[in-house]
């Protein structure tokens, strides 16, 4: 699965939260603004390493519930809008909370966390997987300084 961050308009977030339950209407907004988003300072595209980012940020689990703090939120901890498929909402002022937890990660942190996952990880977690999820990890953490100052919520979506 692929993974992409949104930093949605208030317009959007309404019609987001509005359609909450109905799996039909969420996949319709997602849709349609996956296909007319553009602004890619506000967007983020995590490809496959959302997975481990979210492992590395939480207790090594995809579990939306296993980690604590904003950091937890920052991937699938936030609240899933969507039965079938990771769309997953994180409001503004937990958008800002995220962006101070992870602008303090450094490499040698997560480095320490990386491949200290459970067995359900399929990526090689060898030393290019590692690279790979920092670079992912240092994507995201600049999109949510940037979503954080726009003052947006988030949307995670994974498929």
């Amino acid at each position: 699965m692929l993974g992409v961050h949104f930093a949605i308009t208030a317009e959007q977030e309404k019609l987001l939260l509005d359609a909450d339950g109905d799996d039909d209407a969420v996949s319709e907004i997602i849709g349609a603004l996956e296909e007319d988003w553009a602004d890619d300072a506000l967007k983020v595209d995590t490809d496959k390493a959302w997975d481990a980012i979210h492992r590395c940020l939480t207790d090594g689990t995809l579990d939306p519930d296993g980690g604590t703090g904003p950091l937890a939120l920052a991937v699938v901890g936030g609240r899933h809008l969507h039965d079938e498929m990771y769309v997953v909402y994180v409001a503004p002022d937990e958008v800002r909370a995220v962006a101070e937890a992870l602008a303090d990660i450094d490499e040698p942190w997560l480095r320490a966390r990386f491949g200290d996952f459970d067995d359900d990880y399929d990526g090689a977690a060898d030393d290019d997987d590692f690279h790979y999820t920092w670079d992912g990890l240092v994507c995201l953490q600049g999109f949510y300084q940037r979503a954080a100052a726009a003052g947006r919520a988030v949307i995670f979506t994974a498929m």
